[in-house]
């Protein structure tokens, strides 16, 4: 696979075109594949050379960076491994904590079951509105000279935030949910990571999984898909996003790909600084995801997409009001 660079000078870290997100293995999407069937696909993905991969504390909790330690414990010295520390398990519930002693537990747990020395990038996984940013900002760095963690970054952080953390120790990633069905980014945040020199990291590119047009409308999520409580997947605004799946389908058809690559190849091409992370737990999406990078799109192709796009208005919030509350902080 190709590469690209995640922020700027000194704080840059680069990695895979497009990296893969791991949650899905452990966590969210109703039933849960068998551990040890996930292994070969994670070490097929990096043998195709997925070289950046994501993962969490909280996924599982704690049983998707023991699935990521085992997997690629052969491969870590190749490896840029994302993880993310500050939410908390209490009495069965997920606890924004972003207090810089839970964090160093975190990284120290993290590091054990991710069977790495210092972990490649280190994610506030939600800002902590109690814990002045920049008194998290100044644990980083003081984590990074211990050896720690090599980089770090925020994850669905406002931009007043980030600038200030920045301001602190330079971020050299943010993440945070776009594709072409969630556009806020291109308000604010893009426009502030160009200014500052901090790469972008979008999660849910494919729309969790809604823009690859195999989800079915009339086939309700179960209860343990945590899509099932999300506004944007109730059945009157997925039959109403649909337009959207239709024209993403469109331009596949003229290209001969697949809808998940127009939508990745639309990414990519938004700036170099992007590296999406789709998840799967499937060998045949990672290799299609892969493709995404051959998929070229002209100016001409581009803005007609984006055009087509912007004539459909989308139906429900991406959060309900819970998950809401701990976005854009």
């Amino acid at each position: 696979m190709k590469t690209r660079f995640l922020g700027s000078d000194n704080h840059s870290i680069e990695v895979s075109t497009i990296g893969l997100g791991t949650m899905g293995m452990s966590f969210a999407y109703g039933h849960l594949p068998d551990e040890q069937s996930m292994i070969p696909v994670l070490q097929e993905a990096v043998e195709m050379g997925e070289h950046f991969i994501d993962t969490a504390e909280v996924y599982g909790p704690f049983t998707n960076e023991s699935l990521i330690g085992k997997a690629l414990y052969p491969y870590r010295h190749d490896m840029v491994i994302a993880t993310k520390g500050g939410i908390q398990i209490v009495n069965g519930k997920q606890v924004i904590d972003g207090h810089p002693q839970t964090l160093e537990n975190s990284i120290e747990g993290s590091l054990k079951r991710l069977k790495v020395d210092a972990i490649d990038l280190y994610y506030l996984h939600r800002v902590d509105t109690s814990v002045p940013i920049e008194e998290v900002a100044d644990f980083m760095g003081r984590m990074i000279k211990a050896g720690k963690i090599k980089h770090w970054g925020l994850s669905e952080a406002g931009v007043q935030t980030i600038r200030k953390a920045h301001a602190i120790t330079p971020l050299t990633a943010v993440e945070s949910e776009y594709s072409l069905w969630y556009r806020e980014p291109e308000e604010q945040l893009l426009p502030t990571l160009k200014e500052l020199g901090i790469g972008f990291v979008p999660f849910s590119p494919l729309g969790k999984g809604f823009l690859t047009g195999t989800m079915s409308v009339d086939q309700p999520l179960s209860s343990d898909d945590v899509r099932s409580t999300l506004p944007r997947f109730k059945q009157d605004a997925m039959v109403a996003n649909m337009k959207l799946v239709d024209i993403i389908q469109n331009f596949a058809k003229t290209k001969d790909v697949t809808n998940a690559q127009i939508a990745l190849a639309w990414l990519l091409a938004q700036d170099e600084s992007i590296v999406p992370i789709p998840g799967t737990t499937k060998i045949q999406r990672i290799r299609e995801n892969i493709d995404a990078e051959k998929v070229i799109l002209s100016p001409t192709e581009l803005k007609a997409l984006t055009e087509a796009a912007n004539t459909v208005k989308i139906v429900g919030n991406r959060y309900n009001e819970e998950l809401a509350k701990r976005a854009g902080n």
